[in-house]
């Protein structure tokens, strides 16, 4: 896990002089943000915070209470192969797949195969409330790993799960019984987001291009679907929803970041923000900023001229492709 901060932009002392005028308010406040943004945008960012996990890590969630005001409470929970580790029913050690906290901060859910744990924050240890998603022969009931939590903004006693059964479920987070459960998908559910008025829940999952907008009032149907490039992957590709609840930003595997407008699910932009799959896109609180995460495993072969007579690869050819890899990572760098 990687936290980052800004560091100060040489030469944008002026922007964040004005940023910090507006906060007072001296100035316009809508000034002041536009500033703001353009130093962060400026100035180089740097690893403030690296945790090693040891493992894969499967999912990761901050405290719910978290305030810079309070350094205590500056902390998150992950879970990989060796943390948040849980007992199953034959007493052997399983990691969690995904993690979420109560929006009071008192409870830590995490997910499991056909099981929900919910964790005290107060008392540490493998006690735990466990909640089965699935019973043999009742209609209507969750199989699978659980891969995916949200607790609604808005009713926090509302909780969403999603499973790589292809399938959503929807609990009372005061007794986690089940009052909803949502089918629509093609593959396996890998997030799911209320808007922040919590009337309604987008979910998107892999080997599916739809992202899938659901009306949890009252009839639980899909109202519309995104699409975006990920048909054909197993991958989490990941969305954010702007914080006044308008615009979705999502990822691809095309390298395109699309955004669309949800009042009615029309794509209004497009950006062509990497040359590989794009998995994860995240709007900022505060600023105008949309940040996104991009991984390159692409690797162009050598064409049939480019060994040697011993068998070994052409020093010529090597030097020749390092330096187009070169100039493609500027020219990503500077998109």
């Amino acid at each position: 896990m990687h936290y980052s901060q800004p560091a100060a932009a040489p030469g944008g002392a002026d922007q964040q002089e004005a940023a910090a005028a507006a906060a007072a308010g001296r100035v316009n406040p809508a000034a002041a943000q536009t500033a703001a943004a353009a130093a962060a945008v400026g100035s180089p960012w740097h690893s403030g915070l690296q945790v090693h996990a040891g493992e894969t890590v499967y999912d990761y969630a901050w405290f719910s209470g978290m305030s810079t005001a309070d350094p205590v409470s500056c902390c998150f929970a992950s879970t990989s192969r060796g943390q948040l580790q849980g007992y199953d029913d034959a007493d052997e050690i399983t990691a969690a797949a995904s993690v979420a906290f109560s929006p009071d901060g008192s409870k830590l859910v995490a997910g499991y195969n056909k099981t929900l744990r919910v964790f005290s924050v107060s008392r540490p240890g493998r006690e735990c409330k466990k909640i089965a998603t699935y019973r043999k022969r009742q209609e209507g009931s969750m199989a699978g790993i659980i891969s995916c939590l949200c607790f609604s903004p808005v009713h926090n006693d509302l909780l969403a799960a999603g499973s790589y059964s292809r399938c959503i479920g929807l609990f009372d987070a005061r007794t986690y019984e089940q009052l909803l459960l949502l089918e629509g998908h093609k593959g396996g559910l890998t997030q799911v987001s209320f808007s922040p008025d919590g009337n309604f829940l987008y979910t998107g999952a892999r080997q599916d291009d739809q992202i899938h907008c659901w009306d949890i009032r009252a009839t639980g149907q899909v109202l519309y679907s995104m699409t975006r490039c990920s048909a054909t992957t197993n991958q989490r590709i990941g969305f954010s929803i702007e914080p006044c609840g308008r615009h979705l930003a999502t990822g691809g595997c095309d390298g395109a970041v699309r955004v669309y407008d949800l009042c009615d699910g029309r794509q209004v932009a497009s950006l062509q923000a990497a040359a590989d799959t794009v998995n994860g896109v995240d709007f900022s609180p505060c600023l105008g900023l949309l940040a996104t995460a991009s991984g390159h495993r692409r690797f162009a072969l050598l064409p049939a001229d480019g060994w040697g007579q011993d068998g070994e690869p052409d020093s010529t050819t090597q030097q020749q492709q390092q330096q187009q890899q070169q100039q493609q990572q500027q020219q990503q760098g500077g998109l």
